[in-house]
């Protein structure tokens, strides 16, 4: 009976041994093989369509991060570093803003506030002038919220979409140290509406004098007129956005 007893305890025996034999190996291939794979931003993982959504992305060219909610970057692929222009480098825990032109930076900013808060669940914001280290970049920003538990924002997905194509409105000169400081000051007047008699009275030059600074700049950024000025010195990111009056960054001013 002591024998017959003993049977079953030693077929338990061997058989919890063989469950365990085969259950590792099996978990150590499947954890090597995981630590080859690229990572994937997690917006995907554990995601039924994960593959078929990044599949999508990188067909299109688009650049994917994924944000946390103080906007550090923690997964993004190869095009996302590509658009912004920065060094082949992981850009994981950057400060997203880091990464924004001075242009841009607090407008999309508050419209990445308004996702963290509730106030929306996505934007599309298209800009001529995006990154700090590629000016002549021109794309569209999609900004998604993604919720966890509590309905609070777990995490922040960011697909940017390069234009297909390239004209002379993209960036036309070098957008580092364009313009003296009088240009300057002229084109904040231009882009309130000061006509060229105030402009002469504010600045104290002559007539003729803010004549030929207005003319040099329309030469410059190849404008026919001081409207196609103004819209192609903002389309440029010459101008902070969300500001009034307008005002002509220091990057763009020589010292």
């Amino acid at each position: 009976a002591a024998g017959t007893a003993g049977t079953p305890n030693a077929a338990g025996t061997a058989t919890d041994g063989a469950s365990s034999a085969a259950a590792g190996p099996a978990a150590g291939t499947v954890s090597s093989s995981a630590a080859a794979e690229e990572p994937r931003p997690a917006l995907v993982d554990g995601s039924e369509y994960g593959d078929v959504f990044l599949s999508i992305v990188d067909r299109t060219g688009a650049g994917l991060a994924v944000l946390d909610p103080r906007l550090r970057v923690q997964e993004h692929n190869a095009a996302f570093r590509e658009h912004c222009g920065e060094p082949p480098s992981d850009l994981r825990d950057r400060e997203f803003s880091d990464l924004l032109h001075p242009s841009v930076r607090q407008h999309l900013l508050r419209r990445f506030g308004r996702l963290l808060n509730g106030g929306n669940a996505r934007f599309v914001e298209h800009s001529a002038v995006l990154w700090a280290a590629r000016a002549s970049f021109t794309g569209t920003l999609t900004g998604a919220a993604v919720l966890g538990d509590g309905d609070r924002v777990k995490t922040v997905v960011v697909v940017v979409t390069p234009d297909d194509t390239a004209d002379e409105r993209r960036v036309l000169v070098s957008p580092n140290k364009m313009m003296a400081q009088i240009d300057a000051r002229i084109l904040e007047g231009v882009a309130t509406g000061a006509s060229t008699v105030q402009l002469a009275t504010k600045l104290y030059l002559s007539r003729q004098g803010i004549e030929y600074h207005v003319s040099g700049m329309l030469r410059r950024f190849r404008a026919p007129n001081r409207a196609a000025l103004v819209s192609k010195a903002y389309s440029m990111g010459v101008f902070g956005v969300g500001s009034w009056p307008p005002k002509v960054l220091p990057e763009f001013i020589q010292n």
